[in-house]
């Protein structure tokens, strides 16, 4: 898992719209919408108890929900940085 800590806004800057599967994202402070897919929202959902690196964001989720294996793992830290990239989330 990533050692690097994460925050997102808080959950008032993003519009969440569910569409077939997908998550439609307006992010109000870039005025920019964002197409995502699971993970990426409760990542995101994780992400509003606190900064958090990838293992604490997946212990999050594993509590909410039904998580195994190390592909979680894996799916958790290649979603991270898609969502910095898109500027999501940020380094704390």
């Amino acid at each position: 898992m990533s050692g690097a800590r994460y925050v997102a806004d808080p959950a008032e800057c993003l519009t969440r719209v569910e569409l077939d599967g997908l998550s439609l994202l307006f992010h109000h402070p870039s005025g920019m919408t964002h197409i995502v897919a699971s993970p990426a929202p409760q990542i995101l959902e994780a992400l509003q108890l606190g900064p958090a690196d990838g293992g604490e964001i997946l212990a999050r989720m594993r509590a909410w929900y039904d998580l195994e294996g190390d592909e979680a793992a894996d799916a958790i830290d290649a979603r991270l940085e898609e969502l910095e990239a898109a500027g999501l989330v940020r380094r704390a």
